[in-house]
């Protein structure tokens, strides 16, 4: 089962008809003026996208008016529809860094206090 934010919708709030391509947009993170050239090049050379935006606009569900709290959250669920194990990748590292310096500032208060420093080694 897909998450709310991973789901391709249909974007009526930035649409010019049905908001199908601003929902591609939305969903891709390409802006929406190149993904509406590039639907009209090739709704002029096959024909079938055509078909196929009107299947979309059909199928497709509106976005919810609150899916993301802002433009940050936005670009973050963008990042993780284009490539999920990078953004895993990218989040375990600032999980990493943070812990590492988490430690740098508990190895520095415990050398700066000899007293808790005796009072962590009772405990062992």
């Amino acid at each position: 089962m897909n998450s709310p934010r991973t789901t391709l919708y249909r974007d009526k709030q930035n649409a010019k008809f049905m908001g199908v391509l601003s929902g591609i947009a939305d969903y891709t993170g390409v802006n929406a003026l190149w993904v509406r050239l590039g639907f009209i090049i090739l709704a002029i050379s096959m024909g079938w996208p055509i078909l196929a935006y009107f299947v979309a606009g059909i199928l497709l569900n509106k976005k919810p008016p609150h899916l993301y709290t802002d433009h940050d959250e936005s670009k973050y669920w963008q990042r993780v529809r284009q490539n999920p194990k990078r953004t895993a990748r990218e989040i375990r590292s600032r999980m990493k860094d943070i812990d590492r310096r988490l430690a740098d500032v508990e190895t520095f208060y415990v050398t700066s206090n000899p007293r808790l420093n005796a009072e962590i080694e009772r405990l062992r």
